[in-house]
C-alpha cells in the first residue's frame, strides 16, 4: 500500500514511502537513518534493499524490457508527458520532502521539481530517426537506434529529483527499462515519486530501489545491467568503471568538476558579480557545474571582490523551510568536514579570508560563504573541487595566463567567459578544456543542450540528441534487391 511522507508526531519521523519493485510497493529488507542537515535530527527510517531484493528489481526490469521497447514511440513519450504532469501535481508535497531531507530552501525546491518535469516534457518531443544510408534499385541500408537494454541509474544527494530525470527521460524514452538507486543521503522524494508513478508506468518499467553504501557496488558489479548511468565524483566513477568492467556494461559517468569562471575588464562588475556570485554559491555551491575558481582581471579585481563581499553579507543562510532563506546546509557531514578541511589547510598556508571562515556552533550543517584572497595555483582551494560554499578569487593580467591556469585542471566539465567583447570571449571559450563553456552566463542547461564532461570530469554524454542516443545501439539494416 502506498503510504504519504507525513510526519508520526510521537516519533517525529516521517512514515517513509516504499521502494518500488515490478510496479509494487516494496518495504526494504532493513532500515537506515534519514537526517535533516539543518537540525541534525534523524527524520525517517528508510528501506534497505538486500542483494535479493536488488536482483528482484533487475529482473522485474528484464522482464518488462520486450513489452516496453516494442511499445511504439508515440506511446513512450505520451506516458513521459504524464510524467510530467505527475510532477507538477504534486510538487508542492515532493518540494517540502526534498528541503527536509536535502537541506535547499523551498523556493529552490520547487524549482528542482518543476525543473524536472520539464525534461521529461522535451523528452517526450525528441525523435530517432531511422537514417537511410542506400535506398537504390540493388539495396536498402538504414542505420536505426535500438535500446540497451536495463540500465542501472545512480543519482546523487545535491539534485536527487532532477538528475533523476536526467536519466529517466531518455532511457525510457528509448525503450530501455531501469532500475535506480538515490543516495542514501536523500532518498525520500525519489522513493515518492516512484509510489506516484506506479499509477503511470507498467510494472518493472522504472523500479527505484534504497540503501545505504553496499548497494551502490552491488549496482555496479550486477550482471544484469547492460548500462550504468552514474553522476558523482570522479573517485567514485573510476570504481564504477572498475566493477562494470568484468561484464562489459555501457557506461555514462557525469562526475565532477572545477569548473574556472573568466572575468575581463570590459564587464558590469556589480551585473556579473551577482551572476557569479549564485554561479557558485547556488545550493550552498554543491553542484558539479558551479563556478569553483574565478579568475578576475587585475583591473577589477578589487571592485569584483567588494561586491561578491556585499553579497555574501546580504544573502541569509538557514534552514530551507525558513522564510526569506536563500542557502541551506551542507547536505552531509562528511562533505561538511571535507571543507573545514580545506578551510583548516587555507589557514595553515596564511592565505587571507576576504569574509566567512568557521562554521556556525550547533547541529544544523551551516558553513558560512568563505572567499579566499587571491590563493596561490598550488593550494588545495584551487587545485581540488569544494563542493561547498567556500571559493578562492583569483588575480590574473592576460589572456594567455588565464587560459593557461584554467586547464591546469584534471577536471573538465564546464567553464565561463564574461566579457563584452564577443570575438574574444569566442577565442577564449574555444581554448577552454572543457566539456562546456557559457559566455556571459552560467548553468544555463536544458534538455536539448549536450553536457560531457572532458578529461577526468566523465565518460559519455547527458542530455541533447547525444544523450538520448547514449541510452540506444546502432543497429544497421542491410539489404541486398534481387537484381
Amino acid at each position: 500500500m502506498t503510504t504519504s511522507p507525513t510526519t508520526n508526531p510521537m516519533t517525529k519521523e516521517m512514515a517513509v514511502p516504499a521502494m518500488t519493485i515490478g510496479g509494487r510497493s516494496v518495504q526494504g529488507a532493513g532500515r537506515f537513518e534519514v537526517i535533516d542537515p539543518a537540525t541534525g535530527r534523524v527524520i525517517a527510517q528508510a528501506p534497505d534493499a538486500s542483494g535479493e531484493q536488488l536482483d528482484a528489481a533487475v529482473r522485474a526490469a528484464r522482464e518488462a524490457l520486450p513489452a516496453w521497447a516494442a511499445r511504439p514511440r508515440r506511446e513512450r513519450q505520451g506516458l513521459l508527458a504524464e510524467v510530467a504532469g505527475v510532477y507538477m501535481a504534486n510538487q508542492e508535497e515532493l518540494a517540502r520532502l526534498l528541503t527536509k531531507e536535502q537541506g535547499k530552501p523551498l523556493a529552490r525546491a520547487r524549482s528542482e521539481v518543476a525543473v524536472a518535469a520539464h525534461w521529461y516534457a522535451e523528452f517526450a518531443k525528441m525523435e530517432l530517426p531511422e537514417l537511410v544510408l542506400q535506398d537504390t534499385p540493388q539495396a536498402y541500408v538504414a542505420v536505426r537506434r535500438v535500446p540497451v537494454g536495463v540500465v542501472g541509474a545512480m543519482v546523487p544527494w545535491n539534485f536527487p529529483v532532477v538528475l533523476a530525470a536526467w536519466k529517466i527521460a531518455p532511457g525510457l524514452l528509448t525503450g530501455n527499462t531501469m532500475v535506480l538507486k538515490p543516495s542514501p543521503f536523500t532518498p525520500l522524494t525519489t522513493l515518492r515519486l516512484g509510489e506516484l508513478l506506479q499509477a503511470v508506468l507498467p510494472p518493472g518499467v522504472l523500479n527505484i530501489v534504497s540503501g545505504g553504501e553496499a548497494l551502490g557496488p552491488r549496482m555496479s558489479a550486477h550482471a544484469g545491467f547492460d548500462k550504468l548511468s552514474f553522476t558523482g565524483s570522479s573517485a567514485t566513477g573510476r570504481a564504477v568503471m572498475r566493477s562494470a568492467s568484468g561484464t562489459l556494461k555501457r557506461l555514462t559517468l557525469e562526475l565532477g568538476g572545477n569548473d574556472a569562471a573568466i572575468v575581463m575588464p570590459d564587464v558590469d562588475v556589480d551585473a556579473v558579480a551577482k551572476a557569479l556570485f549564485w554561479g557558485a554559491f547556488v545550493n550552498s555551491g554543491q553542484i558539479c557545474i558551479a563556478a569553483k575558481r574565478i579568475y578576475i582581471h587585475e583591473a577589477i579585481y578589487w571592485r569584483m571582490a567588494q561586491a561578491f563581499v556585499a553579497l555574501a553579507a546580504s544573502t541569509r543562510m538557514g534552514p530551507g523551510d525558513a522564510e526569506g532563506v536563500e542557502l541551506g546546509p551542507v547536505q552531509n557531514r562528511r562533505q561538511f568536514d571535507r571543507l573545514r578541511e580545506l578551510l583548516a589547510d587555507c589557514q595553515q598556508r596564511g592565505l587571507r579570508l576576504l569574509c566567512g571562515g568557521e562554521p556556525v556552533p550547533g547541529p544544523g550543517l551551516f558553513f558560512p560563504v568563505t572567499l579566499v584572497d587571491n590563493p596561490p595555483d598550488d593550494a588545495r582551494i584551487v587545485r581540488e573541487e569544494p563542493f561547498g560554499p567556500i571559493l578562492p578569487l583569483l588575480k590574473f593580467r592576460d589572456v594567455d595566463e588565464v587560459i593557461a591556469r584554467a586547464n591546469d585542471s584534471e577536471f573538465g566539465l564546464a567553464g565561463s567567459v564574461w566579457c563584452r567583447d564577443e570575438a574574444l570571449a569566442l577565442g577564449i571559450a574555444r581554448r577552454l578544456e572543457t566539456g562546456t563553456v557559457w559566455i556571459n552566463e552560467i548553468q544555463t542547461a536544458s534538455p536539448h543542450k549536450p553536457m560531457a564532461g572532458h578529461k577526468q570530469s566523465g565518460l559519455g554524454v547527458e542530455n541533447g540528441l547525444e544523450g538520448l542516443m547514449s541510452y540506444t545501439q546502432p543497429q544497421t539494416i542491410s539489404l541486398k534487391r534481387a537484381g
